[in-house]
């Protein structure tokens, strides 16, 4: 009997988890970093302090689970996507922070692009609108803005990763620059049509090629660790970008499925099959983790603020004191008493793409409580879900039977019956909440031949709780369209109150 390794690096901590040939969850060890703002808008993390959390809960997964390191059958690698990292090929040293994917300080170079007239080019190309959101901007920012960093660049002593580049680099001990497509794809660099780094894309952005990694597919090979970083040597069978990893691991592996991952944010996507579908509708058409020779697409929704609203209520506001509080608060009210929080503190991502909007509570009166903000707060998750459903539904014309649904939220039996309610469809929480993780292990999995196929690891889903709805349809739509009457109160708010305008 053998073992699966899953590496989590996630946004505020670093996992490792140990999964059995079965699928079952054995072990998490799990620490957290730290978050540095040294502007408004600006968010970074230090490359060594990613590396050391996630060595370390590596080892110590799999020393409370008494296994040793050749017991493991491989290891996979999820990762929060588009955060940049750029490192010296001859050390492995980072020459600055890495730049994360809630980084906003390139919002100005996206406008920049759009105003020559690319942003159809990009979009075209890599499926990906132009946004701060997508590593090839914060690249570029790192080349023009770190000194003599550049030209080191231009003479190939640079190598430039998502933070799954640069873990498989720090595993391999340099061996391997790698990437698989989930991750490519998140880079504004990559033409997803042709499956490749696009050397057009790469002129536009100053972008040199010797800079970037080879590109594999999600369950391949990403090469071994060093025998002394684990105890042995371990092959890295299994790469893919957290969302990607999650929709493998809830077992999205056909045309129709569709997944929501409740975190700090929502990231919903839905399988689209062989041929990428352009979004008409303010979604993101992205490649699926690829576990075999056939390479897959979905579209994508992406909410900046979901869970993130209640630790607003909690570390800001102080209406409750811990996260768990919020669904007793929400509940002990029938409703918001007309009350809607918009929650776009860092903008607003799909369908709207604005990052000139900002939060704002609306409908207030001398009654509302705080209870009622808890509610509108549940609510605002729910809405903006629903309102990525929507747009899927309308741009793939397909029909969708039910959301599969995960993420620390999903504990949350209001916010799930609201979601249900709000789209028409059931709402299946999966029985096995780590689905990153557990997509991981699969395609490490299949790559060391424990499974033959994506159908083979389907096979051990399971739902915990099922959430049908039980308002009418007319009532939802009512409901939503009031809520996008909010949201569009909190439109361009930046502009609006620039000095000049």
């Amino acid at each position: 009997m053998g073992y699966l390794l899953a590496l989590d690096q996630g946004t505020t901590s670093s996992r490792a988890l140990v999964f059995d040939t079965d699928g079952r969850l054995i072990t998490v060890a799990q620490r957290e970093f730290t978050q540095h703002y040294p502007q408004p808008g600006w968010v970074e993390h230090d490359p060594e302090e990613i590396w050391q959390t996630q060595i370390a809960t590596a080892r110590a997964a799999l020393a409370q689970a008494g296994i040793h390191a050749d017991a493991v059958l491989a290891l996979g690698i999820t990762n929060q996507r588009e955060t940049t990292l750029l490192w010296e090929r001859a050390s492995g040293r980072p020459v600055a922070n890495a730049i994360v994917w809630q980084d906003r300080r390139t919002a100005a170079a996206c406008a920049a692009l759009k105003a020559r007239g690319l942003e159809s080019l990009f979009r075209e190309r890599t499926g990906l609108m132009l946004d701060p959101y997508f590593s090839g901007t914060k690249l570029a920012w790192l080349l023009d803005h770190v000194p003599g960093v550049r030209a080191r660049a231009e003479r190939g002593e640079l190598a430039f990763g998502t933070v799954d580049s640069y873990l498989i680099w720090r595993l391999t001990g340099g061996r391997a620059h790698v990437t698989d497509v989930t991750n490519a794809a998140r880079t504004l660099l990559f033409d997803i049509h042709r499956r490749s780094w696009d050397e057009e894309l790469l002129g536009h952005l100053g972008v040199p090629r010797a800079l970037l990694p080879e590109v594999r597919a999600s369950a391949g090979d990403f090469g071994t660790t060093q025998a002394d970083l684990l105890g042995a040597p371990v092959r890295i069978g299994g790469v893919a970008g957290d969302q990607q990893a999650a929709l493998f691991g809830q077992a999205c592996t056909a045309p129709g499925m569709v997944k929501n991952t409740y975190g700090t944010g929502c990231f919903m996507l839905l399988h689209t099959g062989s041929t990428p579908v352009a979004s008409r509708h303010g979604l993101l058409t992205t490649p699926v983790a690829q576990a075999g020779p056939e390479p897959g697409y979905a579209l994508e929704g992406s909410i900046f603020v979901a869970g993130a609203v209640v630790q607003w209520l909690r570390d800001e506001l102080g209406l409750i004191r811990s996260a768990n509080e919020v669904e007793a608060l929400a509940a002990s009210v029938p409703d918001t008493a007309g009350v809607y929080l918009v929650p776009a503190f860092a903008g607003l991502g799909s369908p709207y793409w604005d990052a000139d909007a900002r939060g704002a509570l609306f409908g207030l009166t001398r009654g509302a409580n705080r209870a009622h903000i808890a509610r509108a707060a549940l609510e605002a998750i729910a809405f903006q879900s629903a309102e990525m459903l929507q747009a899927m539904q309308a741009d793939a014309a397909q029909p969708i039977e039910m959301l599969r649904v995960d993420g620390g939220a999903t504990a949350n039996a209001l916010l799930m019956q609201i979601q249900a309610d709000l789209i028409g469809i059931p709402v299946v929480v999966a029985a096995v909440q780590e689905t990153t993780a557990l997509g991981a292990a699969y395609l490490a999995g299949i790559q060391a031949g424990v499974w033959r196929s994506a159908a083979d690891v389907g096979a051990y889903w399971q739902s915990a709780r099922t959430f049908e709805p039980v308002i009418s349809r007319d009532e939802a739509a009512v409901r939503l369209a009031r809520w996008r009457e909010a949201v569009s109160r909190t439109r361009g708010w930046v502009s609006a109150m620039a000095p000049d305008s």
